[in-house]
This record gives C-alpha cells, structure tokens and sequence, in this order.
C-alpha cells in the first residue's frame, strides 16, 4: 500500500516539533517496527497489509501526543477520514487508533493495555527510540527544550504512580533514565523488541556510568 498520503500528513502536523518527537523519530519507528516484524515472522512479507499498518501506526503515532498536540481530538478525526479514504478496512482503522491512543508509557502506568499485534511493534520500536545513542540524544533534546536540570544530586528519581504524576514531577534528565529508560527493557512485548531494547539498555547504562565518574570527578 502507498503510504505517501500518510507520510504528508505527518510532515505537516509534526513540521515545528523539535524535542524529539518530529517526523523523522515516526519515520524511524514505522521502519524499525515492520523490521522488527518481518524477522520475528519469516513467512511475512514487505508488501502484506500487517506491514501497512504498523508502518501507519508508526508513522502516525506521535500526531496526537498530549506532549506536543494541543488538540488530539481534531488531529484523531482527521487521521480516521484520511485511513478510510485510503482503504483501510474498519478493524484496520480501529486498531490503528486504538494503539495510538493507548501505546504511551504514561497511559500504561496505572493500567496495562493489551494491544493489537502490530500495535505491539509499534510500541516496542517506539520504546527503542528512547534506547541506545538515539535515545540519550532524544532525552537530552527533550530535557532541555522542557528546561530540565541534566542531573542534580539533591532530586532523587522518583517512583512512578500514575499519569498525572509522571507528567508533573520535578525532573532531571539523568533521572530519566531511572525512572523510565532502564526499565523499557523488561517491558517489551515481542522476541525481536526484547533483544534490541537489550543491546541499546547495555549502551545506554555504559553512558550513564560513564556520565557519573565524569560527575564526580
């Protein structure tokens, strides 16, 4: 299926956005998400609908982004005219809403949602972007477009309960990494997910050690 439509939505609602959640960290996803796929399925296919929709999902899935959309709702509407027109069959659309509106770690804080399986590429490729060099460079481009501190020894991480409160916490961007980035590993949901969220979590721990010898020095 041609995704360009796509593809030009997401340009265009993601053209400011400059904390690391741009079209180019979609695009990353939706290609990093279908790899991820067609390794765990060798009898899949580049050109299957399955393909589709996770590249769809994951090219979309920032476009509604409490962090970055001031209106979820009128960018959600758009999205479902825009599938509909392009073919896509109602459970396609559903499910790539419903991984959407439900894949963000924060709304998996205080309640697990059991997603589609290509919603479950999608949010292990996403979760992978915060891991690794690619994810240390987004955290740091987040934190500070946000105005947070690098590291202060006095803010200690804070233990995760809900939505609201991760949103709101005080924050420094080594922080981050404990409070969420470690743990993505062991949140994985596929075979592929878990092993590549592993080799970036090694790389990414090297850097946080590394980080704090430099600290102290």
């Amino acid at each position: 299926m041609d995704l360009t439509r796509v593809v030009d939505f997401v340009k265009t609602e993601l053209k400011d956005e400059k904390t690391g959640h741009d079209f180019y960290h979609g695009q990353r996803v939706a290609h990093l998400a279908s790899k991820l796929y067609l390794k765990d399925e060798p009898g899949a296919h580049q050109d299957s609908r399955m393909v589709a929709i996770i590249q769809t999902a994951g090219y979309l899935h920032d476009t509604i982004d409490e962090k970055i959309c001031p209106d979820p709702s009128r960018v959600l509407a758009e999205i479902e005219a825009l599938l509909a027109e392009m073919a896509f069959t109602e459970l396609e659309i559903k499910d790539i809403l419903f991984t959407m509106q439900h894949m963000s770690f924060s709304k998996n804080i205080e309640h697990h949602y059991q997603l589609p399986l290509s919603g479950q590429y999608v949010q292990d490729a996403d979760r992978i972007e915060s891991l690794g060099a690619m994810g240390i460079a987004r955290a740091f481009t987040y934190g500070g477009a946000h105005g947070n501190v690098i590291y202060d020894p006095q803010i200690k991480p804070a233990k995760l309960t809900s939505h609201a409160q991760y949103r709101k916490h005080t924050e420094t961007t080594i922080n981050h990494f404990y409070e969420k980035l470690f743990k993505l590993e062991q949140l994985m949901n596929t075979v592929g997910g878990q092993k590549e969220a592993h080799q970036r979590t090694e790389y990414m721990r090297d850097f946080v050690n590394k980080f704090m010898q430099e600290w102290e020095v």
